[in-house]
């Protein structure tokens, strides 16, 4: 089975655009867990544009569903995940000004500095994920920073998803996580999923544990409403 993790950021974002509470974040996160979601992800990012610190305390709090807190491992970052302890961090390595997450890590380059990170984040007994490239070499680095899982990044299987190119670029894809399977590294994925790709991918990639999807599931709610979108793509997993 491979689980639903909502990414609320565009819920936040909304609701900072006026400067009031509403749509308010936690509410609107207990609503997807009613309808199946099976987790919840905040991207918190330095100029708090959406999802903030105190939105990751609010959920820990009061979801019980998976939560899994994204972002680059500063040091402000790190200590408030150290002490929120949510089931999962997932690093990417976005610099502070990224309009969104558009690379995974060179984990040979930032080996002992994501070794560093991976063991402090396990110490507390956070389960860390490492924002990858589909490329089955990164994966062999990965497995050596001590992560426990990989995520996927989906941008480029989704641009080629119906077009010519679709299968050397899913071969990579498949490629990737099969080697994270063969090495006892979990698979997540996420970025640019949506209904019309995500059931390929869960029936053909290795290892599939977890989709973390956002802004393509928040906009399909403003046309076909949270409960169908939310069975819809419980239904894609399926």
């Amino acid at each position: 089975m491979t689980a639903l993790s909502v990414n609320i950021n565009k819920v936040a974002l909304l609701r900072n655009s006026r400067g009031c509470d509403e749509p308010n974040v936690l509410q609107f996160s207990q609503d997807l867990i009613k309808l199946g979601a099976e987790g919840i992800t905040l991207h918190p990012r330095p100029d708090g544009r959406h999802a903030l610190y105190s939105d990751v305390y609010e959920l820990k709090k009061n979801i019980d569903v998976e939560l899994n807190v994204e972002g680059y491992p500063s040091e402000d970052f790190l200590e408030m995940v150290c002490e929120v302890k949510p089931d999962q961090c997932t690093l990417v390595p976005d610099p502070p000004d990224a309009l969104t997450s558009d690379s995974g890590w060179d984990c040979e380059k930032n080996m002992d500095f994501l070794q560093k990170v991976v063991a402090r984040l396990q110490a507390e007994g956070v389960r860390v994920s490492i924002f990858l490239d589909p490329d089955p070499v990164q994966v062999n680095f990965a497995m050596k920073t001590g992560t426990d899982r990989i995520e996927l990044y989906t941008q480029s299987y989704a641009e080629s998803y119906g077009t010519d190119s679709f299968e050397k670029v899913f071969a990579g894809y498949f490629a990737t996580a099969a080697r994270a399977v063969e090495l006892g590294v979990g698979v997540n994925a996420g970025h640019d999923l949506n209904q019309e790709n995500l059931t390929y991918l869960k029936q053909n990639l290795p290892g599939l544990a977890e989709v973390s999807i956002g802004h393509a599931l928040i906009s399909e709610m403003l046309y076909q409403g949270m409960e169908t979108t939310i069975k819809n793509y419980l239904d894609c997993l399926k």
